[in-house]
């Protein structure tokens, strides 16, 4: 399983188990063997295998059983985690069929479509929580919105503002982040598959067609193969931390208005602590900062994942896979704790605002 967190523990504070899931390594075999399955059958249609041969294959798919102590010794030797799984599905396949499996594919079409799939879903979630937090600021905005503040700019006391003024620096990018992920989807959720260089041609021609098919097949966009094109992972990354950032903020302002001495707004569901018994931190705005950095930081690191050198890198690929998966849970946390946080949060009217008003 990808580890994202040196400690299970801090799984509580910092991870989220439902988009966890979709990075185990139960999950992304059951993707890699989704995607062997519908190139068989996509492979059979245009008649570059036989119908016997991908029902064959589609089985065995359905009902393998990994040995997984040697698919990671072949992961450490190979790099990737196919060629061991080809051999194991090839032996459960069996003869005359066993030479159909993971025909004309290359080890970097089956892990990217499965990559692709899992993030299918994950974007679902993600537009489901986005969908949910923008809802509950509307509705803050709706009961709370009137109440007087005090703006700060540059830490300092500026203005008097609302609190319908404040919500909407929070409630406005994402709106945005919403749409963004919705045009995301279209160029991130596609198939892959090149072949091993990445041109389609160990397909005798019917390439397209057997990528247009299992697009079809797995609930995917059909697309020319990426193999060294990592752009589409990239701007997904990037939408990862630009989304974290602005949860980041609205934990900031909360964390800053939550102080005693501006007392702006109250938190129904604040930290305790082991000292002063009197406290009530604000755990859930403080989380979502350290969230928003966390994936800021990573951003670079996976933005070096871009560079490939010439058709594939393994560097760079792995490099992906280490980083990826961090940032797509930081993401879902800061989904979850924001939405946990709107909903203990009341406005009132700040100490600050009152004393100006006299």
């Amino acid at each position: 399983m990808t580890q994202t967190l040196p400690h299970s523990l801090l799984q509580a504070l910092v991870g989220d188990e439902e988009v966890g899931a979709f990075f185990s390594d139960e999950a992304e075999l059951e993707a890699l063997l989704r995607v062997e399955s519908a190139l068989a059958v996509a492979e059979a249609k245009a008649g570059l295998v036989s119908e016997e041969a991908a029902g064959r294959i589609a089985e065995a798919c359905r009902v393998f059983q990994a040995d997984w102590p040697r698919l990671a010794l072949g992961l450490a030797q190979d790099g990737v985690i196919v060629p061991e799984l080809v051999r194991q599905l090839r032996r459960a396949v069996g003869e005359p069929y066993a030479q159909s499996v993971h025909l004309g594919a290359t080890s970097q079409d089956i892990i990217d479509t499965g990559l692709i799939l899992r993030l299918k879903a994950v974007i679902e979630i993600f537009g489901h929580r986005l969908d949910a937090l923008i809802h509950a600021l509307h509705g803050l905005k709706d009961r709370d919105g009137s109440i007087s503040l005090m703006a700060h700019t540059r830490m300092q006391q500026a203005l008097p503002f609302t609190a319908a003024d404040k919500i909407d620096t929070w409630l406005q990018p994402l709106e945005r982040h919403r749409e963004a992920l919705e045009a995301l989807s279209q160029r991130l959720l596609v198939v892959q598959l090149g072949g091993p260089i990445g041109t389609r041609k160990e397909l005798k021609g019917h390439g397209d067609a057997v990528a247009d098919r299992m697009a079809e097949m797995l609930g995917l966009g059909f697309a020319p193969s990426w193999h060294s094109q990592r752009d589409r992972i990239g701007e997904f990354a990037a939408f990862l931390s630009l989304l974290t950032g602005t949860l980041g903020k609205l934990g900031q302002d909360i964390v800053l208005m939550a102080q005693i001495e501006l007392a702006e707004v109250r938190l129904a569901g604040g930290g305790g602590s082991s000292a002063m018994p009197h406290k009530s931190n604000p755990v859930r705005a403080e989380i979502l900062v350290a969230l928003a950095r966390f994936n800021a930081g990573l951003l670079g690191t996976l933005h070096q994942a871009l560079i490939h050198e010439n058709e594939r890198s393994g560097a760079a690929w792995t490099l992906e896979w280490m980083v990826l998966p961090q940032m797509t849970i930081a993401s879902a946390a800061a989904l979850h704790k924001a939405q946990g946080l709107i909903g203990d949060i009341r406005f009132s009217r700040s100490k600050v605002s009152a004393r100006s008003r006299g």
